[in-house]
């Protein structure tokens, strides 16, 4: 979740950050070359005609894209008077002499066309392609031909070859293909006891199963494109793999590829081999599993989410078993401080956990032997040293840790979370974590990554493009595979990689009961694809599935970047398209104001509305004058308002100009900041995973005297902004306790040493544990160096901001007028009484209903008086009343005059009826 200026969103930091910082150094220097040394340089000298004939003769490209059974889409020389495709089932199409040639070689002739309406909507990308229909005397040839190498040529009408290029094959595969294969039952299907293997693979020449020592014949579907086999009962839990001869363009021949089944149910250690295995075993099955009786589901627009990393929760808890540490079972260790914790949390209303990528991932060894362990003491230097990093980063690659985002098999849980990775017993183990986290209290959501795959082509952790070369991957104009996810990316607008995504999420809600899916750079599907999951879930009933799916939640990362943006490929689940479907998408805008400045300032000191702007500024020159420091601050309050509406487009108030606007006409980067269209449409949060912690990016932004006691009152106060807005809020697990991971703010490789959560508050927070890693980090060591040497918060501060931020989920959940329904309700109950030219830089006076929320970010008492509430009763709500905050307790209000006196850094909630 990496916020950028709309229209260029780099992925989020983790796994690509090295890659997005690279792309986005490159995009920076093109962009602020002086244009006077553009206009300067020479204009190219043109090619000599051999040169741009030898250049268009590449069969390392695949410029032409077969979008259907009849029509091939490929810009070519105006001169061309012909057009064909050569296929070769041996893959044996060469350039000899500049002209293809091949031993076995087929032609299928071409004519010139025009794509129709309905092509160009399929694929808008190339709506200004030329396009050339398949001759119909050879459209007998086309199902063969896609099954080995194929070549487009275009020709001079002497038949000289002015272009020759590979063809892109995925548009005519789903036509030829898809509907039927869409209905297919793929992976292992047990009916009585005997398993029935099925594997996509319309393009191969043979496949097989390599299983038990031997090799099985597959047998084709003509009409599906699938290969199968009906085995006997005793292959269950066996371990297998397909063996498939493909024609691979990655390396320009056939090849025959022994790979794991993009179905995988379960895998042996390192996903060496899948496992024949039936998830409805009763084996399988924890204790109770049958009968979990799951807590009260939550709507989305109500959703108090804490984003929790498996490892990170236990890893370095010292009252979980060690066997258990920084596996599934530790969640089931309910005497764990872990544990406890987030029962604490639950109780105050916390909702769900949400899991980072929990299935199974390219990056980590899974067996503890073949772990690496950092080789040093880290807590004997400094905490401004630069030793600790060096040392993690020299395992780093090897080590057990890893964020997750590095997608192997879509639909079975990592292995080196559990005790055993070899066979089924994660499987176990991930159902036992899902019904100890729901006994306590909590529901979970699964952070799930079906935009990208780990690796593609001939790579050892591809799966996916050994099997269908050229067709799960999205794929440039070149025929190269996107990487703007920082990796492969996949193309779920095709039929069988849409058909994976539900029929996975489908699989995790029937067979592990999760209640919620968050999808990484959602923004990356077509909003169809995401459509079609929720119609998926929503026909899952207790009854039949086991599970109401009706009541999971969908949200995800609604960025748009890359080769998809701005709709250029298909309609996408952005966070403007999403508006008004019922699935989420997370809203940087309010988190933006509240922390200050962007992940990608060059000085981190950039402050915003909870980190002292213009109120308590600090040294860095990079904020301006006060003057710019103060109307700065007054748009934050502004865009922050639009957030406490829960991102609402159409939600009208009074902007600190005096003016009377819509959330969509609130300025954020140039892009509307109000975009929902009903509560519920969009997550707020204050810090996720990615980028510093709201601990960390505080640590950088408030004056460098703040007092340990201060900090913690900016951290309550900024997630509040979150937690007592209108729709579903996320805190990354631990931010209540004040987390840091050192100034680290790309930790998705950084091990255990920064990332594990401490919940002693004996343990301290995290911070002052080294120089954060050098990769992400390094221009940030001169801010860093002077504060890992001199913050310091205690126990006083941890537990107290911890105390104060659940009983304001107390508040949150207890009220209903937090739980608006819909965009009428909200504009009817929340206003924002104070605001105009004459609102208080750094204070929000919020009425809502009965309620007045004042969040006063300065550092000093503030008295924020309401004339419509003058003669109203009100007294401060009575959970801060008797809650933990002694400071908040001295919250008070003026009846006679509606006069709300609020102490410094502290968010105050009264009532007033």
């Amino acid at each position: 979740m990496r916020p950028a200026p709309p229209g260029r969103r780099p992925h989020h930091a983790g796994r690509g950050g090295r890659a997005v910082a690279a792309v986005a150094a490159t995009l920076a220097a093109v962009l602020l070359q002086p244009l006077t040394a553009q206009a300067a340089a020479p204009p190219a000298a043109p090619r000599p005609a051999a040169a741009r004939a030898a250049s268009a003769l590449g069969l390392t490209t695949s410029e032409a894209v077969w979008i259907d059974r009849s029509t091939v889409a490929w810009n070519g020389p105006a001169t061309a008077a012909s057009a064909q495709l050569l296929a070769s089932r041996d893959g044996s199409v060469t350039l000899r002499g500049a002209r293809p040639d091949g031993d076995d070689t087929r032609r299928l002739r071409l004519t010139r066309t025009v794509l129709s309406t309905a092509q160009k909507a399929r694929f808008p990308h190339l709506r200004n392609h030329t396009a050339w229909s398949v001759d119909p005397r050879d459209r007998g040839l086309v199902r063969d031909a896609l099954r080995g190498q194929v070549v487009a040529t275009q020709r001079a009408a002497d038949g000289t070859v002015l272009a020759a290029t590979g063809v892109q094959l995925a548009g005519v595969l789903d036509d030829l293909y898809g509907t039927a294969a869409a209905k297919a039952r793929l992976g292992p299907v047990f009916h009585r006891g005997r398993p029935t293997l099925s594997v996509w693979a319309p393009t191969a020449r043979t496949a097989a199963l390599e299983l038990d020592g031997r090799t099985v014949p597959l047998h084709r579907d003509d009409t599906t494109g699938v290969w199968s086999v009906t085995g006997p009962a005793s292959w269950k839990n066996k371990p297998y793999r397909y063996v498939v001869t493909v024609w691979a363009p990655g390396v320009g021949r056939i090849v025959t590829n022994k790979v794991t089944d993009p179905y995988s149910l379960a895998l042996t250690a390192d996903s060496a081999r899948s496992l024949v295995t039936d998830l409805d075993d009763p084996a399988l099955a924890p204790g109770g599993w049958s009968r979990l009786a799951k807590p009260k589901a939550v709507p989305l627009r109500d959703a108090q989410i804490q984003e929790l990393h498996i490892r990170d929760f236990s890893v370095a808890d010292p009252t979980v078993p060690a066997a258990h540490r920084g596996t599934y079972l530790a969640f089931t260790d309910r005497g764990g401080d872990g544990s406890r914790h987030l029962r604490d949390l639950a109780r105050a209303g916390t909702s769900y956990v949400h899991l980072l990528p929990a299935f199974d991932i390219a990056t980590v060894p899974e067996k503890k032997a073949d772990q690496a362990v950092p080789g040093c003491d880290p807590a004997a230097w400094p905490a401004d040293s630069g030793r600790q990093q060096a040392c993690v980063a020299a395992t780093a690659a090897r080590d057990a840790y890893n964020w997750g985002y590095d997608p192997y098999h879509y639909t079975v849980p990592e292995g080196s979370y559990a005790t055993d990775p070899d066979g089924t017993a994660r499987t176990v183990q991930f159902r036992r974590m899902v019904g100890a986290l729901n006994r306590d209290g909590l529901r979970v959501v699964m952070d799930v990554v079906y935009n990208h795959t780990a690796a593609a082509g001939q790579a050892a952790t591809s799966v996916l493009d050994k099997v269908v070369p050229g067709y799960y991957q999205r794929l440039l104009a070149d025929g190269s595979v996107a990487t703007s996810t920082c990796c492969a990316g996949t193309a779920p607008e095709n039929t069988m990689m849409g058909k994976l995504v539900v029929d996975s999420v489908v699989t995790w809600a029937r067979q592990y009961k999760v209640d919620g899916f968050r999808f990484d750079l959602m923004g990356h599907h077509p909003k169809a694809n995401i459509l079609a999951v929720r119609r998926a879930l929503d026909a899952l009933t207790p009854a039949k599935d086991g599970v109401d799916g009706k009541k999971i939640i969908l949200y995800g990362e609604g960025w748009n970047f890359g080769e998809a943006a701005d709709d250029a490929r298909f309609v996408q689940a952005t966070q403007k398209n999403m508006a008004g479907t019922g699935i989420a998408t997370f809203s940087d805008r309010a988190r933006d104001a509240v922390r200050g400045g962007s992940p990608f300032d060059a000085d981190p000191g950039v402050q915003g509305f909870a980190s002292g702007l213009f109120t308590d500024p600090n040294s860095s020159t990079a904020n301006g004058t006060p003057a710019e420091q103060r109307a700065r601050l007054l748009h934050h309050q502004d865009l922050i308002k639009v957030g406490l509406s829960g991102s609402l487009a159409r939600y009208r108030f009074t902007d600190s100009a005096g003016k009377q606007v819509t959330g969509a006409e609130v300025d954020y980067n140039g892009a509307p900041a109000g975009y929902a269209a009903a509560p519920g449409d969009a997550v707020a949060y204050a810090d996720a995973h990615d980028n510093e912690t709201l601990f960390d990016a505080l640590a950088y932004k408030l004056p460098a005297a703040t007092s340990a006691a201060d900090r913690a009152r900016m951290q309550v106060l900024a997630m509040a902004t979150a937690a007592l807005s209108q729709g579903p809020a996320l805190s990354q697990a631990g931010t209540d306790l004040l987390r840091s991971k050192s100034l680290d703010r790309d930790s998705y490789d950084s091990g255990d040493w920064f990332n594990a959560v401490h919940w002693d508050c004996a343990d301290g927070n995290g911070f002052g544990r080294g120089l954060p890693p050098a990769a992400a980090n390094r221009d940030k060591w001169p801010y860093a160096a002077p504060l890992l040497a001199s913050v310091r918060v205690g126990c006083a501060q941890i537990e107290g901001a911890s105390a104060a931020y659940r009983d304001l989920l107390r508040i949150r959940t207890g009220e209903r007028a937090f739980s608006s329904a819909t965009a009428a309700q909200v504009q009817s109950r929340l206003s924002f009484p104070l605001s105009g030219p004459d609102e208080t830089p750094g204070v929000i006076t919020m009425r809502l209903g009965g309620l007045v929320v004042v969040f006063n970010a300065t550092p000093q008492r503030q008295e924020q008086r309401v004339p419509a509430l003058a003669g109203t009763r009100c007294r401060l709500h009575p959970v801060q009343a008797a809650g933990a905050d002694p400071v908040a307790r001295t919250a008070s209000c003026a009846a006679a005059t509606g006069t709300f006196t609020v102490p410094a850094r502290t968010v105050a909630v009264f009532t007033a009826h």
